[in-house]
C-alpha cells in the first residue's frame, strides 16, 4: 500500500488524541502538526489543554508545530492555518520525516484533507449590525442554513457565531480567488471512547485544570491587558472562567456551566467528524488505544493498519 503524505488523528475532546499521536510519532519517527484553533495562542496553556509534557514523555521528545504561534487577543482563522500548515508540512518533508496532523478542530483538518481553497474574509459592518441583537440560539439556526463550511463545533459565543455567519455569507456571494492548495493523500484515524467514559474524563480533567491553575492563568492574561471580551470570544474555559474572575458569575455556576458546555462541545465535534465521513473522508475509528509504545505494533496489526508498522 502506498505511504500516505500524512496521517490525521481526530476525535472529541478528552479522548486521548495527543497521547496516541505522540506514541505513533515515536513509532514512525514522525513530527506532529497541531490542528487546534486555540492551542495556537501563547500563554493559553491550561485552558486549551496543550499537554506539552506528553511530547517529552520518556525522555524522547517529539517535535510539534503550530502551537504557541499567535498572541492572545488576536483572532486566528482557517485561512491562516492553511498557510502555516503548508510551511510546517514542507519543512518536515525536507527533513525526511513522516507527518501526523492531530487535533479536535474539524474544520482545520478538513481544510487540509479536502484541499479547501480559501481567501481572507473582511468584516461586514452591515451584516453585523443586522445580527447584533440575535441570541446565540438564533445565530446558530442561521448558520445551519449555510453549507457548513465553518467549524460549528467552535461556535459557543454570539461573537463567534456572527463571525461564522459573516464568513459563510462572504463565500456564498464572493467568487474565490484561485489559491491552490496541494492535494495530499492521507490516512485518517479517529480515537473513539464511549459516551460515559468521555463524560467522566471531561469532568475529571476540568477539575484537574482548575486545581492546576487555570483560574490564575486567565487572571494573568487579564492583567496583561487582554480585554475580557477577547478571552470570552475564545469560548469554553476562557469564556466561563473569565466571567467568574470578573465577578459576573460565582464559582459553582462557572463550573456547572463550563462542564455542560464542554460535554456539548464534544458532541458537536463528533457530529463534525461524522460529517467528514459523509463528505468523503474515511475515518478508521480506534478504541482501547494502548498506552505503551511496545504494544502499538500488535495493536496496528489487529486493526489492519500494518502499513504503519516500520
Amino acid at each position: 500500500m502506498t505511504t500516505p503524505d500524512l496521517i490525521a488523528i481526530v476525535g472529541p475532546t478528552a479522548c486521548g488524541k495527543t497521547a496516541a499521536a505522540v506514541k505513533l510519532a515515536r513509532l514512525l519517527d514522525a513530527e506532529i502538526i497541531s490542528a487546534d484553533s486555540r492551542q495556537v495562542y501563547r500563554r493559553m496553556d491550561i485552558g486549551t489543554g496543550k499537554d506539552l509534557d506528553d511530547y517529552c514523555e520518556g525522555g524522547q521528545a517529539v517535535r510539534y508545530h503550530l502551537i504557541d504561534i499567535a498572541e492572545p487577543g488576536t483572532k486566528y482563522n482557517v485561512y491562516q492555518y492553511q498557510h502555516d500548515f503548508l510551511e510546517a508540512y514542507n519543512d518536515i518533508r525536507k527533513r525526511g520525516k513522516r507527518i501526523i496532523v492531530c487535533g479536535g478542530s474539524g474544520l482545520y483538518i478538513e481544510s487540509v484533507l479536502r484541499s479547501y481553497r480559501l481567501s481572507p474574509v473582511p468584516q461586514n459592518p452591515e451584516l453585523r449590525a443586522r445580527l447584533a441583537d440575535k441570541t446565540l440560539e438564533e445565530l446558530t439556526d442561521i448558520l445551519a442554513g449555510y453549507k457548513r463550511l465553518h467549524n460549528t463545533t467552535d461556535v459557543d459565543t454570539a461573537k463567534r457565531a456572527i463571525r461564522a455567519i459573516e464568513i459563510e455569507d462572504y463565500y456564498r456571494h464572493t467568487p474565490l480567488e484561485d489559491r491552490p492548495f496541494p492535494t495530499l493523500s492521507s490516512l485518517t484515524l479517529g480515537i473513539s471512547v464511549d459516551r460515559d467514559t468521555r463524560r467522566q474524563r471531561i469532568t475529571t480533567r476540568l477539575k484537574q485544570r482548575l486545581d492546576g491553575g487555570m483560574v490564575d492563568e486567565i487572571r494573568h492574561l487579564l492583567d496583561e491587558g487582554i480585554p475580557a471580551e477577547s478571552l470570552i470570544y475564545y469560548g469554553l474555559e476562557y469564556k466561563y472562567v473569565t466571567l467568574y474572575v470578573t465577578g459576573q458569575i460565582d464559582y459553582a455556576t462557572m463550573f456547572n456551566s463550563l462542564e455542560t458546555a464542554i460535554h456539548q462541545f464534544a458532541k458537536r465535534q463528533m457530529t463534525w467528524f461524522r460529517g467528514m465521513e459523509r463528505r468523503g473522508i474515511p475515518i478508521h475509528w480506534l478504541s482501547n488505544v494502548p498506552t505503551s509504545l511496545d504494544e502499538w505494533p500488535d495493536y496496528l496489526r489487529k486493526n489492519k493498519l500494518e502499513q504503519l508498522i516500520p
